[in-house]
This record gives structure tokens, C-alpha cells and sequence, in this order.
């Protein structure tokens, strides 16, 4: 673990608590207060000292509720919290070669915890009472897969940061009471499940406790409130489960890349405004999915790259499509005949701008050039999509096409960069390479075919939360 340039840590605690109540289905009064009774208890053993903290990839054991015992001598209440870095194991875990070591990386450094409980307490030796109760009654057992977070600087103590962790883990249970309440019926119960967000000029995480189960189209009342309630605009989604916040020291389970250029350097263009791609996206390119488009599947890529960049914004929860999804709605479309689909034909600007109407409901804007010379010359029309919409662009010409995520622009000289991704890659996924190679990189006017003519897309977002 090494800490980021400002010395801010992201202690994460979780763990499994398991839920049992007895809900008698013919008193609703009844179910209710057996439910918040079974929660309650829950809070009362993790606030107890029985409550243990593991730190993940050492052998420390904390218990912040016993003055903050440790297994490691020199861990007290005071120490401050970066110092527990000293007692983590290296993790070998990720690949070397995707993790590049330097300035452009940084971001949060994240502590991961898990939560336990000691099963023997001390205490009297008293028999068990037993009580007979008449009537029908349901059992409801349920695992709670708690996910706290506590943010802190490096400085700060760990006895604080172990406070914080119990108060959110109490406050985190009282979410998921108020969730399983709300969509409780009858003796059937909804799983809570917690994520994270991160807001706009947020220094913290939100978290939302969503029940399992539950599309994100049936929750837009509770997104309403949270956008009211953080003064949020309705413009665009930030609490759907696809917002979620991803920790830095996770991997991403399909195996794409995500955002590239976050770990370019900005070009040295004088007086210029950098303006980009808003959010996240994955890097599609020629020959991943087992499928062979070299030469043919350009455009195919680009338009994966945008699909997936509206995905992963919480606009759509249609998976990316695949090359036969893609010319099958072009079929559906009437943009081409049947014998269309399965075949190596290209497609350009105009069919991507058809398929994300067809597939996503999502319009776009289209720019025309005559001459690539003609594009340097469209840095405020390129910088003011960018600035207000904010979705990668598709761009092709001749035979080849290209994703402009960026520009960087001076509206006094004119000079203009382009930030491109290109799909014309065929290697793995391998960040170094693909930007110290230019294959996302930034590209002065020059890239292009100052003879061809060109045709951007530009997709625009719906208004929607």
C-alpha cells in the first residue's frame, strides 16, 4: 500500500452478519417490531467487545471497542492510521505489467478490513430460559453482507478511524432495517445491499442501501430523494447501481481496460483548454471476444466503446453489443438487407448513429468535414461537446475510424490536439503498451488524411436520473 500525494486512505470493513427473526405473518405490528428488535440486536453486538477487525493480507486483530486492543504491540488508539501499512504484506495479486507506478495513478490507497466476531464471551454461566409460544410463526434468516467505508488522512488516528468504521457499520445496519422494512411483504424479506458513490466535488462516499431484487427503474422515487437531498442536478444518473463507486485496488471482472487516457500526460499546447470524456468507458479494439475483425471491425469497436460508456454511466442496462446485435439492428432499422448480418462489411458514422437510436433510444448529433485538414479547425465545437455533454466521439473517413475522447484547444492560436483511442489494436490488455505505444494518445492535426472526408458522431445524453 503506498499513500497518494495528499495522504488520503479509504479504510473499508466488511463482513457477513447473519439476520434471524420470528414473524408472525398474521400481525403486521408484530412482524415490524420483530424485525427492528432482531436489527437492534445486531447493532448492540457489533457496538459490544466482542466486535474484531482483521486486517486483510497481515495477521492483526483489532478490537476498537475494547480501547482499541491489537495483536500488534505498537498499535494503539494514537498511532496514526498510515502506520498500520507497515504490518500489510505485499499483494502480488495484480498483473505488473497493467500497473503502471506513477503520478497519474493516484488515487485514494484503500485498507481493506474484515469484519469478525468472537463467538465465546465472557460473562456468568447462567442456564437458558426457555418460553412456549402458541401460534404459527415463520422463521426469516437472511446473511448481511456489510460493506462500510471511512475516509481519513494519514495522520489521523486509528483509534478515530476504528470510531468512525463502528459508527458507520451502526449506521449502515439502520439502513438496511429501513430498507427490509419498506419492502418487506408479509413474511417475504428483501436482501439490503450496500454501495458507494462518489459525488461531484465529494471528498467522502455515499452509501445507499438498495434491496436485491429490485430494478433500478422501480427505484427512481428514492433517487429523486438522494438528488434533492445532496442537491444534485436531474440532468444525469449518479445513483444507480452501474454509478457505484470502484475501488482503486479491485480488477474489472470482464477484462477490459477502463479510461486509458487517465494515465496520459496533458499536452504542452499553449494557452490551451483541456476538455474530455466525462465518466468511464472500456477500451474495445480489433480482436477481442474471440472475434477476428482485423481489417473490417473498426467502427464496430468505436461504437462498443460508446455503448459501453452509456452502460457504465447508469444510462442503459443493455449489455455492449456484439458485432451480429450491431448489424442485426441495422436489419431492424431498414438501414440493410438481411444478408447484412454475419458478414465483414464496414460500417460508418451514420450506422452508428442509427444503432444507438435502435439499441439505447439514444439520438446524436453529426458533424461533417469535407477535408481532415478542415478538423483542426473545429476545437470549439469539439471542446464545447466535451464540456456540456461530455460522451466519446466516433469519427470516420476513408476506410479507418477512431473514438475522440478530447481535445485540448486555444481559442487565441487555434492550436488543437485530439485525444485518441484507437481500435485498431491488436494486442492484450496491457495499459503501458497501448499508451506508450499511441494507441490512446494524445494527436496533433496532422493524424489525419488531410484529403478524406470525415463524418463525427456525436451522441447526446438523455435527460434522465
Amino acid at each position: 500500500m503506498v499513500l497518494t500525494e495528499n495522504g488520503s486512505l479509504i479504510f473499508r470493513l466488511r463482513g457477513v452478519l447473519e439476520f434471524s427473526c420470528q414473524l408472525d405473518a398474521s400481525n403486521e405490528t408484530q412482524g415490524q417490531s420483530a424485525i427492528s428488535k432482531s436489527f437492534q440486536a445486531l447493532r448492540s453486538r457489533v457496538s459490544s467487545e466482542s466486535l474484531v477487525f482483521t486486517v486483510c493480507n497481515s495477521s492483526v486483530l483489532l478490537w476498537p471497542n475494547k480501547g482499541l486492543q491489537s495483536t500488534a504491540e505498537h498499535l494503539t488508539e494514537g498511532t496514526p492510521c498510515r502506520d498500520i501499512q507497515q504490518y500489510k504484506e505485499e499483494e502480488d495479486g495484480g498483473s505488473k505489467k497493467s500497473r503502471r507506478k506513477d503520478k497519474r495513478d493516484a488515487g485514494p490507497s484503500v485498507v481493506n478490513l474484515k469484519l469478525l466476531l468472537e463467538v465465546t464471551e465472557s460473562g456468568d454461566s447462567r442456564a437458558l430460559s426457555l418460553c412456549r409460544v402458541a401460534g404459527q410463526q415463520h422463521s426469516a434468516r437472511m446473511p448481511l453482507c456489510v460493506d462500510c467505508v471511512f475516509s481519513a488522512s494519514g495522520q489521523d488516528s486509528l483509534g478515530s478511524v476504528c470510531s468512525g468504521l463502528v459508527g458507520a457499520l451502526c449506521s449502515q445496519l439502520s439502513d438496511m432495517e429501513e430498507v427490509v422494512l419498506k419492502y418487506r411483504k408479509g413474511s417475504s424479506l428483501l436482501v439490503p445491499q450496500p454501495f458507494h458513490f462518489q459525488l461531484p466535488e465529494s471528498t467522502g462516499l455515499v452509501t445507499v442501501i438498495y434491496p436485491a431484487g429490485v430494478p433500478d427503474g422501480q427505484l427512481l422515487t428514492v433517487r429523486e430523494e438522494l438528488h434533492g437531498k445532496y442537491g444534485l442536478p436531474s440532468d444525469r444518473p449518479y445513483f444507480r447501481r452501474a454509478n457505484a463507486f470502484h475501488f482503486p485496488d479491485e480488477a474489472y471482472k470482464d477484462g477490459y481496460l477502463r479510461s486509458p487516457h487517465t494515465h496520459l500526460t496533458t499536452p504542452n499546447v499553449e494557452e490551451a483548454k483541456v476538455s474530455v470524456v466525462r465518466g468511464v468507458y472500456s477500451y474495445h479494439h480489433y480482436m477481442q471476444d474471440r472475434v477476428d475483425d482485423n481489417g473490417w471491425g473498426c467502427a464496430y469497436r468505436s461504437l462498443q466503446t460508446i455503448c459501453s460508456w452509456f452502460q457504465q454511466q447508469g444510462y442503459t442496462d443493455r449489455a455492449v453489443p456484439t458485432h451480429t446485435e450491431i448489424q442485426q439492428a441495422l436489419v431492424d432499422v431498414g438501414d440493410k438487407e438481411p444478408p447484412f448480418v454475419g458478414s465483414r462489411q464496414w460500417i460508418g458514422s451514420i450506422e452508428v448513429q442509427a444503432v444507438l437510436n435502435q439499441l439505447l433510444e439514444v439520438t446524436s448529433k453529426i458533424l461533417f468535414v469535407s477535408r481532415g485538414s478542415e478538423l483542426a479547425s473545429k476545437g470549439r465545437e469539439l471542446a464545447n461537446h466535451f464540456e456540456t455533454v461530455g460522451t466519446p466521439i466516433m469519427i470516420g473517413g476513408g476506410v479507418l475510424a477512431h473514438t475522440i475522447l478530447g481535445v485540448a484547444w486555444s481559442e487565441s492560436s487555434g492550436d488543437i490536439r485530439f485525444l485518441i483511442l484507437d481500435p485498431h489494436y491488436t494486442g492484450g490488455e496491457d495499459l503501458q503498451i497501448i499508451t506508450d505505444k499511441g494507441w490512446c494518445g494524445w494527436k496533433g492535426p496532422e493524424f489525419w488524411d488531410q484529403n478524406a472526408y470525415y463524418n463525427l458522431c456525436l451522441p447526446q445524453t438523455p435527460k434522465t436520473i
